[in-house]
């Protein structure tokens, strides 16, 4: 379905209007910049493995605001960040429009970013590096500020009075994102953070893993997963261990919704991933229809917040729908 050009714009400036834009100002007097943004191709390539709830969300962000927008947006992702770079190649040579793009692994990706950038396609990180987002040429990124989440998950710890040992488990090796929340949360945590590298395509080694873990280290008191699907292994392992830790997790699905209801997590982080995949695309549309470059500079973020057994029922109805 595609719809104009001013109704796509009115479905995002309530968004915009918060994050602030800058452009042209100037109308197109000539019609062809509502042509050409009615008829974008915007190739979406994000480091997620596929079945995963986090990434599930993120493209369904990106294809409600193809279907608002009126634009084609194809979507792939793959972990392999050689893999990756090979997508971001193959959309240069097709001559997309935009390209949005997650980097969990920047220095396997830069030389395709640049390559990018320099063929004259405008490009939006998401989710993963943030920091390396403008010296790659990208014109925004869009997610959650890793340190500034990490640090908020360390003060939340000491405010419930947590002094044991915070187990921070990392599913995804090199994942540059998930290297900062742990560091972070260690910045500011009173106690002690021990980190734990699991593989987080494979839910049964996870919970051995885990439970291992708890078994041979009574001090633990915190299982800090760094996504839904871990936080969920964790708690099954948390459990045979006869361990009172306690589970938190960053970021949410239906799974950990009913989880924190039932109070078997405390809380979770919340990034909204699907603004991570329904965003840069609206403003990939902006920035050729108008001109519109999002955020001054600056990152737009999508997060942090917390989600807690005080809000989760008002959260728990979007996750149901796959959109939080």
């Amino acid at each position: 379905m595609r719809i104009t050009r001013s109704a796509g714009v009115l479905a995002v400036a309530g968004v915009l209007a918060l994050a602030g834009c800058s452009g042209t100002g100037q109308e197109d007097s000539s019609g062809e910049g509502s042509a050409a943004a009615t008829d974008l191709d915007i190739a979406v390539i994000t480091h997620g493995a596929p079945g995963d709830s986090f990434w599930d969300v993120v493209r369904s962000g990106a294809d409600q605001a193809a279907t608002d927008l009126g634009v084609t947006v194809d979507y792939n992702s793959d972990p392999d960040p050689t893999r990756q770079a090979e997508l971001i190649d193959n959309a240069v040579s097709q001559g997309v429009d935009g390209i949005v793009v997650s980097m969990a692994n920047p220095d396997g990706l830069r030389d395709s970013v640049e390559a990018a950038v320099a063929a004259g396609i405008p490009v939006i990180t998401i989710n993963s590096g943030q920091q390396q987002s403008a010296e790659f040429g990208a014109i925004t990124h869009v997610g959650q500020d890793e340190t500034t989440a990490g640090e908020a998950v360390g003060n939340r710890l000491n405010e419930e009075g947590q002094t044991g040992k915070v187990l921070c488990v990392i599913h995804e090796a090199g994942n540059v994102g998930l290297e900062d929340r742990c560091s972070a949360v260690a910045a500011t945590y009173g106690g002690t953070v021990e980190n734990l590298q699991v593989d987080g395509t494979d839910t049964a080694q996870v919970q051995d893993t885990v439970l291992s873990k708890l078994q041979s280290d009574p001090s633990v008191s915190v299982v800090l997963a760094l996504q839904g699907q871990v936080a969920v292994a964790a708690v099954s392992a948390t459990a045979d261990a006869g361990s009172s830790a306690e589970v938190d997790t960053f970021d949410i699905s239906k799974d950990v919704t009913d989880a924190i209801s039932a109070g078997d997590i405390t809380f979770a982080v919340d990034q909204q991933p699907y603004l991570q995949g329904y965003l840069p695309v609206s403003f990939l549309q902006l920035y050729a229809s108008n001109g519109n470059v999002v955020g001054g500079g600056q990152p737009v973020n999508s997060g942090p917040a917390f989600v807690t057994s005080d809000n989760v029922d008002d959260v728990a109805r979007y996750a149901a729908n796959g959109t939080r």
